[in-house]
């Protein structure tokens, strides 16, 4: 009698046993001689099933424990058109792909769009705790008659939607694999990394949404996303969405002259470092220069000495005196409206802190006490908050009309949620946002500027950017009415469920 071939689940793998006589799913498969049966991995499991549905094999799939759910909203909004196109697009390319959308652009209300068009078990992985509680905060009230649970922060929830942190999710990848139909990836740009990856691996979900701001990461491996979730499927900039969804908005650049004892010695500085990177034949274009200099700093005095004159010449282009008399310009000029201030180092945050009485969040802050500050700078007690990288991601930061880079990096992603602090509307639709962007003229803070601005253009008074809308990596192109007809064609249904 010829046994019926089986797709089981097992540990972030699947097995097909006894093989079937198509060779369909051999391209999938690798034998493994532990168990001697044939392995393929989870992610492959969509693929797999659709190619022996395609060649009429028949067989069992014992893989899958997820289903499908009854879904009823009680939060309802008007989407605004870059929602629904999103979502449309998303659904020509057969529901898989990543989403780019800027900070405020409402990322979280396109995903329980999708989530309610794909009623079936849904995995929400998230960066931070901060944010856990935010989406689980947001899904029971969108949907109060169907279970929410959580998994990090102590809790460790199955239940039909599911709110975990990469972290959580990752260490138990092994065993969430076949649960879930649908995953999110919120902030999506933290999944391409050697530990994260496994959740996307290990999982057969059929059904896969990226949602980032800025998914481009500089080790390059946002190329991985392809695999892990789908194509890029939409994208959207703050330009884009001004005046719209978000606050109509302009980005000022100020230039600070150093003082000459700062010029002089922030030359001398600079001297000393070029001077040993031309003798290294180091070039800091690239990762890898910076990584050599890193390791050459480390093997000799004169290492030693560069790269500690890199860094004081860092510091003097960073905390000037002349950037905090721009910044007092700032505040005044602005009182009372709401501020936020940021600076790339914490040095910096606590002397603003301390010289103009404002409210500092640092990675240092307690958790209670940096909840305590949101929520009076929320209500308007406090108008103004200084704050490092703590604020970049993750956060929920009540909506502010100023937003000032005093300092940062050279990323794109850590310069574009800053501006989306600021871009919320919220009750205020006729808003005007404003950020400046604070740098000292003539150091390696120009340089720093242009690269984590982009191409985002700058507005000026007078000025806009208005872009078009593109659709990358979408699949088949098609109306979006087609795409609201869709339906999904991977049948989830399971007697014994």
């Amino acid at each position: 009698m010829v046994r019926t071939p089986t797709l089981t689940f097992h540990r972030g793998t699947l097995i097909l046993h006894p093989p079937p006589r198509s060779k369909v799913w051999m391209d999938f498969a690798t034998w493994d001689d532990r168990v001697e049966k044939f392995r393929i991995p989870a992610i492959q499991y969509r693929p797999l099933v659709e190619s022996l549905q395609g060649d009429s094999v028949n067989f069992v799939d014992d893989a899958r424990a997820f289903y499908p759910i009854e879904l009823t909203s009680t939060l309802q909004m008007e989407p605004y058109i870059h929602q629904t196109e999103a979502l449309n697009a998303w659904k020509l390319a057969g529901r898989k792909g990543v989403v780019v959308l800027p900070t405020g652009a409402g990322k979280t209300y396109l995903a329980q769009m999708a989530i309610q068009s794909t009623p079936r078990t849904t995995l929400i992985v998230v960066p931070t705790l901060d944010l856990m509680h935010q989406w689980y905060a947001h899904l029971v009230a969108a949907f109060p008659d169907t279970e929410v649970g959580l998994l990090g922060g102590g809790s460790r929830d199955r239940t039909p939607i599911l709110v975990a942190t990469y972290d959580s999710a990752a260490i138990h990848a092994e065993t969430l694999g076949n649960l879930y139909a649908f995953v999110i990836f919120d902030e999506c740009h933290h999944l391409p990394t050697d530990f994260n990856r496994v959740i996307a691996e290990y999982s057969i979900a059929p059904y896969r949404l990226g949602l980032s701001a800025t998914p481009e990461r500089t080790d390059g491996k946002h190329s991985e996303l392809n695999f892990l979730i789908g194509g890029e499927v939409y994208r959207k900039r703050p330009s884009d969405l001004a005046g719209k969804a978000l606050a109509d908005h302009e980005i000022i650049q100020i230039k600070v002259k150093l003082s000459q004892r700062d010029r002089h010695r922030y030359d001398e500085l600079l001297k000393i470092r070029n001077d040993f990177l031309k003798q290294a034949k180091i070039s800091l274009g690239s990762i890898q220069g910076w990584q050599y200099f890193v390791q050459m700093s480390a093997r000799s005095p004169q290492g030693r000495k560069a790269m500690l004159a890199h860094r004081e010449a860092k510091e003097i282009a960073m905390g000037n005196n002349g950037k905090l008399r721009v910044l007092a310009d700032i505040l005044t000029k602005h009182y009372p409206q709401r501020v936020l201030i940021f600076t790339a180092d914490n040095a910096t945050v606590y002397r603003i802190s301390n010289e103009f009485l404002i409210p500092a969040i640092t990675h240092q802050t307690p958790v209670k006490e940096r909840h305590q500050i949101l929520t009076k700078f929320r209500e308007g007690e406090y108008k103004t908050v200084v704050a490092s990288h703590v604020l970049n991601e993750g956060v929920d930061v009540p909506a502010a009309s100023i937003a000032v880079i005093l300092s940062g990096t050279g990323s794109v992603r850590e310069y574009t949620q800053r501006l989306g602090r600021v871009l919320r509307k919220g009750k205020d639709k006729e808003k005007l946002a404003i950020l400046y962007e604070v740098i000292a003229e003539d150091t390696s803070e120009e340089g720093t500027s242009v690269r984590r601005r982009g191409d985002e253009p700058r507005r000026h008074k007078g000025h806009e950017g208005k872009e078009r809308l593109e659709v990358v990596n979408g699949g088949k192109r098609g109306s979006l009415r087609v795409a609201e007809q869709m339906e999904i064609n991977y049948s989830t249904d399971k007697p014994e469920i």
